[in-house]
């Protein structure tokens, strides 16, 4: 490795946690750690650190919760710490100009996908959702646009059919944390030069919201399948399913899924065997392999088939 840089770490949910610490095992000198600010959670509401507030505060790192960057103060507190670089990675925090411009070499984003593709909040969700077939995590170095700034390096992965969004984040985060270093290496040495993001191409992975969630069993098969694998473990797709003798219909979460050769005839919704095949838009159908009824713990198939009987020409709403 080149001589170790000062650098500021900035981020916040799991997925950054294992850039930091590769990082650190790199021999890097982490200045400071910015993440946002701990939040009520859990049935106490007690305020809770992020996951990288939690394992920076474990190994001794100074640690900077503001819940903007944009006053003068924070600018200038950040612009003290004489920084060679800032990393970044999932941080939900703006950068001012006046941050992105304080390093000596800038300030470089690991980002979960291939830019110019799913720029924006949910990359992970959005490119299963999407069914795209690659993925990655690409180094890109920071200017005010969102994500559009030149690529520095990248790392490629395929999504499989039975990649789920939890799947894709854990390898993904591990890439990260082996990429990182790597090109904090040759931003340093100048051995990487950034490389203008194609203009053709640009796609936002905009929030998961609401209306994201509720299945549509109208839609083709792929699309059901790849919703329910994009949305899970969390939030989850959801569908309605009313019990025999019920009046009052569960909201059921899909939380895993694949596409079969079934075909049918059926309405979309319809349960076509004893095995939870669910018909879809298009003559097709996909096989729901784990599920959540409200207030319960995710199941497996089988399992949740053992305690809820689910008759073959259920429709699921």
């Amino acid at each position: 490795m080149t001589t170790p840089l000062r650098i500021a770490f900035m981020g916040s949910p799991d997925f950054s946690v294992p850039v930091l610490a590769a990082l650190v095992e790199a021999g890097h000198e982490i200045a400071c750690v910015y993440s946002q600010p701990p939040r009520p959670a859990g049935r106490g509401k007690k305020l809770r650190p992020t996951p990288v507030h939690a394992w920076a505060e474990d190994h001794g790192f100074e640690v900077r919760t503001p819940k903007s960057l944009k006053p003068a103060e924070e600018k200038a507190r950040f612009a003290a710490l004489d920084l060679d670089a800032a990393v970044v990675v999932a941080y939900g925090l703006i950068l001012p100009q006046a941050v992105l411009d304080a390093p000596r070499l800038g300030c470089l984003n690991m980002h979960a996908s291939l830019l110019p593709r799913w720029r924006g909040a949910a990359p992970i969700q959005r490119a299963i959702m999407a069914g795209d077939e690659m993925t990655g995590v690409q180094a890109m170095m920071m200017e005010a646009g969102l994500d559009t700034g030149p690529v520095l390096a990248s790392e490629e992965t395929r999504i499989f059919p039975f990649d789920t969004a939890g799947s894709l984040h854990d390898k993904l985060a591990d890439l990260a944390a082996d990429l990182a270093p790597r090109a904090l290496e040759g931003l340093a040495d100048g051995s990487l030069k950034p490389v203008p993001q194609a203009e053709d191409g640009v796609t936002y992975a905009s929030k998961i919201t609401a209306a994201d969630q509720r299945i549509d069993w109208s839609q083709p098969a792929h699309a059901v399948d790849c919703q329910i694998r994009g949305l899970s473990p969390f939030p989850g797709a959801w569908f309605h399913w009313t019990p025999a003798g019920e009046t009052e219909p569960l909201r059921i979460k899909a939380l895993s899924s694949r596409l079969t050769d079934e075909t049918h005839d059926q309405p979309p919704g319809t349960v076509l065997d004893d095995t939870l095949h669910v018909a879809c838009g298009d003559g097709g159908a996909v096989r729901l392999h784990a599920l959540q009824k409200p207030g319960s713990r995710a199941m497996e198939a089988d399992d949740f088939l053992r305690g809820n009987k689910v008759a073959k020409g259920t429709r699921f709403e």
